[in-house]
């Protein structure tokens, strides 16, 4: 039987946020949801990030504050505070983005009444806003009730994933904590974390689709989504490399010959990608992966 109101951890990393993390801290404390224990760390800003922070803590002093001396970058910084949290579920916030009022309520309530035996994580739509909190969109389109358009999936949705045939909306989601423990928190090694994350569940447990706008989404100039295609970027590179291994993970732990097919998709888009941005050894890499992939679908051998 599930808990009635289980703590939940939010774990709200900083770097560079000063004029939002005040917004984003203030969306998790008015939460109608109450029972909810906030980490927060700042990555070494390079602007007034720690000092807004101070003194936003002055009026929570039951919140907790870690500014890192150098940037550690987000994984690292996120599983510091992680091995701490003690809420049975997890939510990661970056400090430029906003949880909607009824954002841990709803995804609690999903956590609780679900018809999923293997429940790990939940997710739902996002609102995308500007700088200066102007609507541009929302991750999935919606009609005029705000309901989606096109139901994205739940339950086994690792193959649909892994193709790259469904968008994911990792920022409004929160995972079992039991689960994100289970599979070692985030890979330090990577750039980027939500991916490998969602992989690496997908595989082993179910997942449920909240139809709410649960968050507030800042688009950013310096976004790191876009350098995913920024041409000769070193850190197009890193997060591209950091897919290259996401996907290595994926190739170790496939066992059918559906999963394979679904990567092959994958991969065709990685190397089309990488080529374009002129990260031309890791389309190497990538090729070598896909032969690999073909190689699985020969008949073995019989000696």
């Amino acid at each position: 039987m599930e808990e009635k109101n289980p703590l939940v951890t939010i774990i709200c990393l900083c770097y560079n946020h000063a004029s939002f993390v005040s917004k984003a801290l203030d969306s998790v404390i008015h939460q109608s949801y109450k029972n909810i224990e906030l980490l927060i760390a700042d990555d070494a800003s390079q602007d007034d990030s720690v000092e807004v922070i101070k003194k936003w803590i002055t009026k929570y002093p039951q919140v907790f504050f870690i500014a890192n001396k150098t940037n550690l970058g987000n994984t690292k910084t996120f599983n510091n505070l992680f091995k701490q949290a003690k809420g049975k579920y997890i939510i990661d916030l970056a400090a430029d983005d906003v949880l909607t009022l009824d954002c841990v309520k709803k995804q609690v309530e999903t956590f609780s009444n679900t018809t999923y035996k293997n429940l790990a994580l939940v997710y739902g739509n996002l609102e995308i806003i500007d700088e200066k909190d102007n609507h541009l969109d929302y991750y999935y389109p919606v009609n005029t009730y705000k309901k989606v358009i096109k139901q994205p999936p739940s339950g086994f949705i690792y193959i649909s994933l892994l193709a790259g045939e469904e968008k994911m909306c990792s920022v409004s989601s929160m995972i079992k904590s039991d689960i994100l423990k289970s599979l070692g928190g985030y890979d330090e090694s990577l750039a980027y974390e939500d991916f490998d994350i969602w992989i690496r569940a997908s595989k082993k447990f179910d997942f449920e689709f909240i139809d709410e706008i649960l968050v507030q989404k800042r688009e950013l100039n310096n976004s790191m989504y876009q350098y995913f295609f920024k041409k000769h970027n070193t850190f197009s590179k890193r997060l591209n490399n950091s897919t290259y291994k996401i996907l290595i993970k994926a190739f170790k732990q496939n066992t059918t010959k559906k999963e394979n097919t679904a990567m092959l998709k994958r991969v065709h888009y990685e190397i089309v990608l990488n080529f374009k941005n002129g990260n031309y050894f890791l389309c190497f890499q990538l090729l070598i992966l896909k032969l690999k992939i073909h190689l699985k679908f020969l008949p073995q051998i019989r000696h």
